[in-house]
């Protein structure tokens, strides 16, 4: 898997441009539009898109994102490989100045992400992980700390719920019909709900609303670097590719959370 660290690097290039984008807006009033889904668009999407397509136009590999979608689906199911990419996750988070939207970029292969970097530009903090080459994570100009998912304690699971979608009482029924003991309960924004559980600091993510596949991509491939999973609710792994990138419900998960 050696030929997947200059790629790595080529994507985290590629996340810390779109990142400067994203602050240089972030600094400024947001002018915020709204998606034929209702979702909203600032100015920040759009440049940390651009900046992304530069940086990895090189590679030669084609690109998937969320603001640049509009490729025939033949076309694309035909791709072994391809960069899956939202240039801004969590723009709700963005537009309220909370700090919790990332950066996504994964490398997909034959629909499984093998390559995730997550970066959050708020705080510079960025998380990578790669098949075969582990996980680690970096804050401002630090040292790479290694990542691996946790057993959980015997007092019960750290649970992961959407800062702006859902809450935690829509997912009690589920944590009690499948025998889990939730001890803690934690909120994050965008991609940063697997991370916690790739740094060993949560356990379980349910989702059981809408996401597409740019939504989780890049931090599965972090997740599943640092020995986590991201199933269906009938256990089988979430794959990539679909015709509307719509994904079904998922689990994101340490293998001890089983």
């Amino acid at each position: 898997m050696s030929d997947l660290i200059p790629l790595m690097d080529r994507a985290i290039a590629a996340a810390f441009a779109a990142g400067k984008e994203i602050l240089d807006v972030y600094t400024r009033p947001i002018d915020v539009e709204l998606k034929e889904d209702r979702s909203p668009l600032t100015e920040a999407d759009k440049r940390a898109h651009a900046a992304i397509e530069r940086e990895l136009r090189a590679t030669g590999i084609p690109l998937l994102s969320e603001e640049g979608k509009e490729i025939p689906v033949d076309e694309r199911q035909a791709w072994q490989q391809y960069w899956l990419v939202d240039p801004l996750d969590g723009t709700k988070e963005f537009i309220k100045r909370n700090g919790e939207f990332t950066v996504n970029i994964a490398l997909v292969e034959n629909g499984r992400p093998i390559l995730g970097i997550v970066l959050a530009p708020a705080t510079e903090t960025l998380w990578r992980g790669a098949k075969g080459l582990g996980a680690d994570k970096r804050e401002g100009k630090g040292a790479f700390t290694p990542m691996k998912t946790r057993t959980p304690p015997p007092e019960g699971l750290t649970a992961c719920a959407s800062r702006s979608h859902g809450t935690f009482s829509d997912l009690d029924i589920w944590f009690r019909n499948n025998n889990l003991t939730v001890a803690n309960r934690v909120e994050a924004g965008s991609s940063l709900k697997f991370c916690l559980i790739a740094e060993g600091k949560a356990d379980i993510y349910p989702r059981f609303g809408p996401t597409m596949e740019w939504d989780t991509g890049a931090a599965q491939g972090v997740l599943e670097a640092a020995g986590g999973e991201v199933v269906t609710v009938d256990g089988q792994p979430l794959l990539y590719g679909k015709p509307r990138f719509a994904n079904p419900h998922f689990i994101a998960r340490s293998l001890a959370a089983r």
